[in-house]
């Protein structure tokens, strides 16, 4: 009997529930808008922007408690940035890069540690704003207008003489590049938020007391590896775009 009590208090055929294809839209005149993405969306910024005022509200020489956190978080964002993108240039990319680690990261883990089907909505469910693939598409479609605009403010339009280099014939493979850049990074996104809470969900409904938990943790670690591949390779092509193929030994001879 307590058993079953206790079941039927968390209703876990309830949070083991995963809608797919079915979302909740704002319709604004003629515009639809995607409002789960809207609300969760806002939410992670909210809290990113709430621990940004809190760490600067009032700066300390030694930094104690959410400031200590925030700049070692600037550190690692900064180190991240100029490993990829090297000492001279690293500088103006760290707010994109830091922008980009931070909501990724925040985003993951709302999904992880929030019971967001909690909240019932009239249609679909709410999850992390990283589990629909719009969300990774757009942070994708951004990284892709961030290093084209690298490489041309840069070099201007020899920056598309790399299309062509070391050999027109290989034009078609340099433009396929710049099409499978995007679409890897926001698939590879997508597609493990959302392997990792269709996992959680499964064992949820098979084995609902402690299996899960173990699970829940290494989707923690996952996700927080997630948000670092993604700010990586953003980096990454950030850099090259910058570089070039072999760009400044070019330009030193």
């Amino acid at each position: 009997m307590l058993n079953s009590s206790v079941l039927n208090t968390f209703n876990y055929k309830f949070l083991a529930s995963l809608e797919v294809g079915h979302h909740f839209y704002w319709q604004l005149g003629n515009l639809k808008l995607h409002g789960q993405v809207f609300l969760t969306s806002w939410f992670v910024i909210g809290i990113l922007v709430i621990a940004s005022l809190a760490a600067t509200r009032n700066i300390q020489k030694i930094p104690t408690g959410i400031q200590n956190f925030m700049e070692y978080a600037l550190e690692f964002i900064r180190d991240l940035a100029k490993n990829q993108i090297g000492e001279k240039e690293y500088r103006p990319w760290v707010p994109f890069i830091g922008t980009l680690f931070l909501f990724i990261f925040v985003s993951n883990w709302s999904g992880a540690l929030i019971p967001w089907k909690l909240i019932r909505l009239p249609e679909g469910e709410l999850a992390a704003p990283t589990n629909d693939i719009n969300t990774t598409v757009a942070l994708a479609l951004l990284t892709s207008l961030a290093y084209f605009y690298a490489g041309f403010s840069k070099k201007g339009l020899r920056y598309f003489t790399k299309y062509i280099e070391p050999t027109p014939i290989l034009l078609p493979i340099a433009i396929l590049e710049d099409f499978t850049k995007p679409l890897s990074l926001s698939f590879r996104l997508f597609g493990n938020i959302l392997a990792d809470e269709l996992v959680v969900a499964v064992l949820v409904l098979l084995v609902p007391l402690f299996v899960p938990l173990p699970v829940m943790a290494l989707g923690l670690f996952t996700s927080a590896i997630q948000a670092l591949v993604f700010a990586t390779l953003a980096a990454a092509y950030i850099h090259e775009a910058l570089e070039g193929h072999g760009g400044e030994e070019h330009e030193a001879h």
